[in-house]
């Protein structure tokens, strides 16, 4: 595999992800299903930003300005391979979060290991935030789930309601900073 190297995004560099490519296609997605959460059939290929490019170029360039992090992988050529940002802001009422916004890789770089790296960089520096959890949305497609669930993700114990009603697709998961799945 090439180098990558993994370092903070700059504002100006947030027009980045425009050379990424965010397809993906999903066989199998979570789905409510006569009030169970089962995977169902939905064969769908998804071949744009979820929401477009200017929610999630907006966001990215938000989170950097409100002082949260935004960590992208880069090859040797300077180009985004992928992104992870955490927003500063804590909620919640038992558990202090704080919200795992965006984490895409391009399509062609994806299973190579810099999705679980940027996880895993952002919850290291979100460590020092005096939070509890790392609080993610988390799209329902089943690769997507279980990537999740593999770094030691799990269950929201505190569901944000904000967020819930976003996309009630979403599987709210979250992740405790204490704690790191071994390799």
């Amino acid at each position: 595999m090439e180098r990558v190297v993994y370092r903070e995004l700059t504002v100006e560099e947030c027009v980045l992800i425009g050379g990424m490519n965010p397809s993906q296609y999903i066989g199998r997605a979570w789905r409510q299903v006569d009030d169970k959460r089962q995977l169902v059939e939905i064969n769908y290929h998804d071949t744009d930003w979820p929401n477009g490019y200017e929610h999630h170029y907006n966001n990215l360039k938000g989170t950097i300005l409100d002082n949260g992090i935004a960590i992208g992988a880069f090859d040797l050529n300077n180009q985004l391979l992928g992104f992870a940002t955490v927003n500063k802001k804590p909620f919640g009422k038992k558990y202090k979060y704080v919200l795992l916004d965006q984490l895409f890789i391009t399509l062609e770089y994806k299973g190579r290991g810099i999705g679980k790296k940027l996880f895993l960089l952002s919850a290291d520096i979100v460590k020092n935030w005096n939070v509890d959890k790392l609080y993610i949305c988390a799209g329902s497609a089943e690769e997507t789930i279980a990537f999740y669930f593999a770094l030691g993700c799990r269950e929201a114990m505190e569901i944000d309601m904000d967020l819930y009603e976003n996309d009630v697709r979403d599987y709210q998961l979250e992740f405790s900073l204490g704690y790191h799945k071994p390799n």
